[in-house]
């Protein structure tokens, strides 16, 4: 943190100093961010940019939550390191939602929406967030590729099918059951890996 960073953040509340660190934090000219995408919420007044060429991943969400919150079938979410966002409008037109203790104070992890038309902007976590394609102002057809969804998660809430082939988690991926119409050499291959957690907890004595 440099000098006026420091001034900045002693002389607001301490309920503010999240706009001094990332994703808020307004990224200086001189900090070579590389823009890549630019995005915007539906009435614009919060924007940001992205300097990333594809996101970490890529998912669609189908847990009661999001279906709730997003008044949709499903979440389409793109995961993002926090310093590879930089709002250039409207980071102070944000409001907060903890869906957890429902709560609207800044407490991780969160729902970042904007504060004027209730865009959701993004699902903020400990480490990282998860921003929505669908207000990125993608200029190419590969660009749109990049943030194609990879997997499917808490598929067993679905309230449609969705027959794409994708690899469709139960619940969290890598850490549930594949479903139906998941690739098959990765059903296989899960397996695998199962049959041999297994077989080591025996070995370990884990299941005397």
């Amino acid at each position: 943190m440099d000098d006026a960073e420091a001034q900045a953040k002693q002389s607001m509340p301490a309920q503010d100093h999240w706009k001094t660190k990332a994703p808020y934090k307004v990224h200086d000219p001189q900090d070579n961010f590389k823009v890549r995408y630019e995005a915007s919420c539906h009435c614009g007044k919060v924007k940001y940019q992205l300097s990333r060429d594809e996101p970490l991943d890529s998912k669609l969400c189908h847990c009661t939550t999001c279906q709730t919150q997003h008044a949709a079938p499903f979440q389409w979410a793109a995961i993002f390191h926090k310093d590879d966002i930089n709002f250039t409008h409207g980071h102070h037109d944000l409001e907060w939602y903890d869906p957890t203790e429902k709560s609207i104070e800044h407490k991780l992890p969160c729902k970042v929406r904007c504060n004027f038309c209730h865009s959701p902007i993004m699902d903020e976590g400990r480490n990282m967030i998860l921003l929505f394609p669908t207000l990125v102002h993608f200029k190419t057809d590969q660009d749109k590729k990049n943030f194609k969804p990879r997997c499917h998660m808490f598929y067993g809430q679905r309230v449609m099918d969705i027959p794409d082939g994708l690899p469709k988690w139960s619940g969290l991926n890598n850490s549930s059951d594949l479903m139906e119409d998941s690739p098959p050499e990765l059903v296989k291959e899960m397996e695998r890996k199962r049959e041999k957690e297994q077989r080591e907890r025996v070995e370990n004595g884990e299941n005397k």
